[in-house]
């Protein structure tokens, strides 16, 4: 396959050692080309505006930015890339979301080399990659539109505060993270608890682990 032929992919996550390590599995294809990398969402939307890119690997933690934020605005200007979400957590709620916002795909970072690869041609051609967890997730969804679960009214920064503090994590840890203020992300737990209808850490723990948005 010539060059001009291959698929041409941008990393954009903030740890370099990951990048390294995806820029090396897909090196050993003869048909996948990395064209650019992006150690935060600000970078990573610059790139992924700019024509040239069939698809953009991004990590939905970024340092700056939420990656959902960064996939919303590039999906407005770019309509043409792909956007395939990277990430450790749970395939259940972020990939709804991701989806829902406008990515091609998901897959989580544990995942074995050879379902990337696949990932990356699927999304490539303009289809959808969806995993057959995360399909039959949406496939239970189907005619529920009505009956949505409280916590899909959170925004995307309130959804991660609360998965990160449902995994014992301290408003100054998360703070630290997410490279946000403490004052920020606890206003982020006052709308949840809120918008929840909970009173404190432990209930909202609780409510986490009950609609299975945490290991």
């Amino acid at each position: 396959m010539t060059k001009s032929n291959k698929i041409k992919v941008i990393i954009a996550d903030d740890h370099a050692i990951l990048r390294a390590g995806l820029r090396q599995i897909l090196a050993e294809t003869d048909d996948i080309e990395v064209i650019s990398e992006a150690e935060n969402a600000a970078e990573a939307i610059k790139l992924g505006c700019m024509p040239g890119a069939d698809v953009i690997l991004m990590d939905i933690a970024m340092p700056d930015r939420s990656g959902m934020d960064a996939l919303k605005y590039i999906k407005h200007v770019n309509h043409h890339i792909a956007v395939l979400m990277l990430s450790m957590y749970k395939e259940d709620q972020y990939a709804v979301r991701a989806l829902k916002s406008g990515a091609a795909g998901y897959v989580c970072k544990q995942t074995a080399s050879s379902e990337l690869v696949n990932a990356i041609r699927i999304v490539a051609k303009g289809k959808k990659y969806i995993s057959p967890e995360v399909g039959e997730i949406l496939a239970n969804q189907v005619g529920m539109e009505t009956e949505k679960a409280p916590h899909e009214s959170l925004s995307d920064r309130e959804f991660q505060t609360m998965t990160l503090i449902a995994s014992g994590f301290s408003v100054g840890e998360i703070a630290e993270k997410l490279a946000l203020s403490v004052k920020t992300i606890s206003m982020y737990r006052t709308r949840m608890l809120e918008k929840l209808n909970l009173r404190h850490n432990a209930e909202l723990t609780h409510y986490a682990i009950k609609n299975r948005l945490v290991d």
